[in-house]
C-alpha cells in the first residue's frame, strides 16, 4: 500500500471513530435529557393546574403592539384582518414605524386615517433599530395617550406584522389575565405545499414546543418565555419592568426581547400561563403566522433566536438564583428552572454534536468503501460502542415518534409522516444557524450594536394546506 493511501486510511478511520464516539456520547446525554422531559410531561398530564381561572375577567381597553420595519407587503393585510376579527372589542392597535421607511408609512397611513382604533407611531430614530426599541416607542405613545385621555389601559398584546389573529383571542386574555401577569397562546405556523420542507419544519417544532415544552413549564409554575406573538401582558407588569429599566420595559440591546421579558416576569414571581383551549366556535384559540420557506431566510431567523436566547440571553438573564429577585426560590424550583434554561440554551452545543455525527458518519462510510475498494483494515466496532449506538437508535425512534405525535395532533397524519424526513432538514438548518449565531454574537460584542435582524414577510404567505384546518379543529 502506498504511503499516501496509508495516511488517508489512518486519517479517515481515526477521525471517523473519534467523531462518532463524541457524537454518540453527546446524543446519548441529549437523549436522556429529552426522555426525562417527556416523562415529566406524561407525569403532569393529569395533575396540572385547572384551566378555569378564579379571578374575574379583566375589564378596560387593551393595547395591541405591532412593531414594523419594511413591512409594506404584509402589514396592511394583517391590520385589516385584525380590525375585522376584533370588531366590537375595546382595543387600540399601535403600529410602530420609522421615518425612513416610506413604503410602510404609505401603506399604513390610509388605514390609520379611516379607523380610530389604529394608531400610527413614528419613532424619532431612523430604522432599523431593534424590535425592543420599537416596542418601547409604542409604550411611550401609550403613556402619552393615557395622560391625554385620563385613562389607563388594562393590558398589552404583542403581535407581528404577518400574524393571523383569532376572533376570541382578546376574550381569552381578559379571562386569564385576572390572575396572571402574562398569558401565551399557541403559535401555529402556516404550512404551504410549495415550502413543505423548510417551512414545514417550523410546524413540527412549534407543534412539539407548544404542545409539550410550554405546557410543562406552565403546569409547574415556572418562568414562561414569551413567543412575542399571541401574548398578552398586564399593564402593571410592564410598568414594573419599566420602573426597573429606566422607563423602558423592553431591552433595546436584545435580539429576543420577547423571550427575555417573559422569563423576567416569571423570575420575579409574577404569574405566567400558557393556555391552549377552544373558543366559542369550538376551534382552538391560536395565533397563526407565516414562517420562512427558504433555507437562507430560515437560517437567518434561527441564528437570531440562538444568538438572542442561548448566547446574549445568558448574559442578560444569568441563571435562576443569580439575580437579587431570585433569592426566595426554593432549591428544587431553582434547579428545575435552571434545567429549563439549559434546554433553551443548548442549541449551539447540539449543533456541534450534530455536525460531528454527520461528518463521523460520512467518514465511516468512506472507511467501509476503502475497505472494499482499497483493502483498508476493517472497521471494528467494540461492544461498548455497539451498545451506545443501540441506545441512541432506540432513543432516536422515540424522539421521532414524539415529534410525529405532536405534528399529527396539529396538522394530521399526512403532515406527521413528513416530519420524519424533515428532521434532517431541521438539523441542517440548526447547524448553519448556530454557525451564523456565533458570528452574529461576536459582532455584537465587538461593536456593542444590536440591529433588528428581521425576516422578510410577503402578503401571499398566508396560503396554507388542508392540514391547518385540522389543526384548528383539535
Amino acid at each position: 500500500m502506498e504511503l499516501s493511501t496509508a495516511w488517508l486510511e489512518w486519517l479517515v478511520l481515526g477521525a471517523g471513530h473519534e467523531l462518532m464516539l463524541f457524537a454518540s456520547v453527546g446524543i446519548l446525554l441529549f437523549g436522556f435529557d429529552d426522555l426525562l422531559f417527556d416523562a415529566l410531561w406524561l407525569a403532569t398530564r393529569r395533575h396540572g393546574p385547572s384551566l378555569i381561572p378564579n379571578a374575574p375577567p379583566v375589564e378596560g381597553r387593551f393595547a395591541v403592539f405591532v412593531p414594523a420595519w419594511d413591512e409594506a407587503k404584509a402589514l396592511p393585510a394583517m391590520l385589516q384582518r385584525t380590525l375585522s376579527a376584533w370588531e366590537g372589542e375595546d382595543f387600540r392597535l399601535y403600529v410602530g414605524c420609522y421615518p425612513n421607511d416610506a413604503a410602510t408609512l404609505f401603506a399604513v397611513s390610509p388605514l390609520a386615517a379611516r379607523d380610530a382604533r389604529l394608531r400610527l407611531v413614528i419613532g424619532n430614530r431612523e430604522g432599523p433599530t431593534t424590535k425592543g426599541d420599537n416596542l418601547n416607542r409604542l409604550w411611550a405613545a401609550l403613556g402619552e395617550d393615557e395622560r391625554a385621555e385620563g385613562m389607563l389601559f388594562s393590558a398589552i398584546v404583542l403581535h407581528d406584522a404577518e400574524d393571523h389573529v383569532h376572533p376570541g383571542e382578546l376574550a381569552l386574555y381578559r379571562r386569564y389575565l385576572g390572575e396572571n401577569a402574562m398569558v401565551q397562546i399557541p403559535v401555529v405556523p402556516l404550512l404551504k405545499r410549495a415550502e413543505r420542507w423548510v417551512g414545514g419544519h417550523y410546524g413540527d417544532e412549534f407543534a412539539e414546543a407548544h404542545g409539550k415544552e410550554l405546557v410543562v413549564r406552565s403546569r409547574l409554575g415556572l418562568p414562561l418565555p414569551s413567543a412575542g406573538v399571541g401574548c398578552a401582558l398586564t399593564r402593571t407588569a410592564l410598568a414594573l419592568l419599566a420602573i426597573e429599566r429606566g422607563g423602558e420595559p423592553f431591552r433595546c440591546d436584545s435580539l429576543t426581547e420577547d423571550y427575555e421579558i417573559g422569563m423576567v416576569i416569571g423570575a420575579y414571581g409574577l404569574g405566567t400561563r400558557f393556555v391552549d383551549t377552544a373558543g366559542l366556535a369550538g376551534d382552538r384559540v391560536v395565533s397563526r403566522g407565516a414562517f420562512p420557506g427558504s433555507t437562507e431566510k430560515a437560517v437567518r431567523q434561527k441564528s437570531r433566536w440562538i444568538a438572542g436566547i442561548a448566547l446574549a440571553g445568558w448574559d442578560h438573564l444569568g441563571w435562576p438564583g443569580s439575580r437579587q429577585g431570585d433569592a426566595d426560590l426554593s432549591a428544587s424550583r431553582a434547579w428545575t428552572a435552571r434545567w429549563m434554561l439549559w434546554r433553551d440554551r443548548r442549541a449551539p452545543l447540539a449543533a456541534l454534536i450534530l455536525l460531528a455525527a454527520y461528518v463521523g458518519g460520512l467518514l465511516t462510510a468512506l472507511g467501509w468503501a476503502g475497505q472494499h475498494l482499497l483493502g483498508w483494515n476493517a472497521i471494528i466496532v467494540g461492544d461498548g460502542m455497539r451498545l451506545l449506538l443501540t441506545f441512541n437508535a432506540v432513543m432516536l425512534c422515540w424522539r421521532m415518534a414524539m415529534r410525529g405525535h405532536f405534528t399529527a395532533r396539529w396538522y394530521g397524519l399526512r403532515t406527521a409522516l413528513l416530519s420524519l424526513p424533515r428532521a434532517f432538514v431541521a438539523n441542517v438548518i440548526a447547524m448553519l444557524a448556530a454557525r451564523r449565531a456565533i458570528i452574529l454574537y461576536w459582532r455584537m460584542l465587538r461593536s456593542g450594536e444590536v440591529v433588528w435582524d428581521k425576516t422578510e414577510h410577503l402578503e401571499n404567505e398566508g396560503a396554507h394546506d388542508d392540514g391547518f384546518a385540522r389543526a384548528m379543529a383539535r
